[in-house]
């Protein structure tokens, strides 16, 4: 076009820009912004905007240092001499700010829109509750002319995030409309406040409300079963989960969405054990020591030992057990144990007893399973004579464990 003599106009720029940020032209880029300084077309809304978002867009390409943050000071400086701006600019330019924890100049920016549109207010509420500053989103929350799940469900993570388990209970309750995420966070508090019958309710309700449940939602219900020893349940969230179309992706969605913790991954191993997928816990169990630059912990190998065994792998649990880098607990042993029940592998039972001695432990578990793996084999005088064990010792029998003798 330029080599014909044709001049490019305030419709040529916005095409140009626009395709130099997609290909990650940045430099061409920044010599178009020269020639439309030259031009006179940088006062045209169309061109304005679309220089806006190609250094928005390089500031979003660049990795951290100088030259991202001179970016996000061009994108500012743009926007400032701009003499029409939509809300979306507005916001774009806020969240830009939010994304680089900046969060006085994005308050700032906010405090001096002359409109503002529900994305303005959830992003600033969004910010103040992240960092726990639960008094400013308040102030913002209850000054906002409309709210949404969005709005409510942000404050709900402000008052989670100082542990105000009773404040995030109100105004979970006070909601007009819950979505997932909603349901979710709250599940969360409570499961991260130990509180895991309650999550277990909750997610009851859930299910009673016809709420579609995601891959969060399986994970902490799955964590509150565990915490709580509820069988019952846990065997009914199995069942949701075998059922569940996507199944496949659950675990690996729960892992992508923020930064994955040891209680994250634990909650994954655990969903895996349940939903069958071995493949899955065995990726997983990997990515412990990669993304979080340490060793598994007590509760990861206890969960995928857990998962092989329920899955007939007996074999690569025990090697798992031998390969450990932590001394194995009675958790272990027991999820070990479990798997022998079903293999009916005697010998193996009798070894992992005989570990369980060395730890002296009272976990009545291992020794009463190993009594049922004796009397299923018709072994019924090695089944008496596990339980006098327990009575010699006195190893307690706990409420709720049921036994074939």
């Amino acid at each position: 076009m330029i080599r014909r003599d044709l001049k490019p106009n305030n419709f040529t720029y916005p095409y140009v820009l626009s395709s130099c940020s997609q290909m990650g032209l940045f430099s061409t880029g920044q010599k178009v912004h020269l020639r439309i300084m030259k031009s006179g077309f940088g006062s045209a809304f169309s061109v304005g905007n679309a220089l806006f978002y190609f250094y928005v867009k390089k500031f979003e390409y660049l990795e951290v240092g100088l030259v991202k943050d001179e970016s996000l000071i061009d994108a500012r400086r743009i926007f400032d001499e701009m003499c029409e701006k939509t809300v979306e600019l507005w916001n774009k330019m806020i969240a830009k700010y939010v994304s680089i924890r900046d969060v006085k100049s994005a308050r700032e920016l906010f405090d001096e829109m002359p409109d503002r549109d529900v994305v303005s207010w959830n992003t600033m509420i969004s910010v103040y509750a992240k960092a726990g500053d639960v008094a400013n989103a308040r102030d913002l929350f209850e000054r906002m002319p409309e709210k949404n799940v969005v709005s409510w469900t942000s404050m709900l993570g402000a008052y989670a995030a100082v542990g105000d388990i009773g404040m995030a209970q109100k105004i979970f309750n006070k909601m007009p409309d819950k979505n997932v995420v909603s349901w979710n966070s709250m599940m969360s508090i409570y499961t991260q406040k130990g509180e895991f019958q309650q999550a277990l309710d909750l997610f009851v309700q859930m299910q009673l409300e016809d709420v579609q449940p995601d891959s969060f939602t399986f994970v902490a219900a799955l964590s509150a079963c565990s915490n709580l020893s509820n069988l019952e349940s846990g065997k009914w969230i199995h069942y949701l989960i075998r059922d569940w179309p996507r199944m496949g992706v659950i675990v690996g969605t729960a892992l992508r969405r923020g930064k994955p913790n040891d209680y994250t991954y634990s909650c994954a191993l655990f969903a895996c054990s349940h939903g069958g997928l071995v493949e899955e816990g065995r990726e997983i169990f990997k990515a412990v020591k990669t993304h979080l630059n340490s060793n598994p912990k007590l509760e990861h190998y206890c969960s995928m030992i857990d998962l092989l065994c329920r899955n007939d792998q007996l074999e690569e649990a025990e090697s798992l057990i031998k390969d450990m880098q932590v001394e194995p607990d009675i958790a272990i042993w027991g999820a070990l144990l479990g798997g022998c029940r079903e293999r009916g592998n005697l010998k193996l039972a009798e070894s992992i007893i005989s570990k369980a001695i060395e730890l002296r432990s009272e976990e009545s578990g291992v020794h009463v399973l190993l009594s049922n793996i004796h009397a299923s084999m018709g072994q019924w005088s090695d089944a008496l004579q596990a339980r006098k064990f327990m009575e010699e010792n006195r190893i307690r029998k706990k409420t709720g464990t049921s036994s074939i003798i």
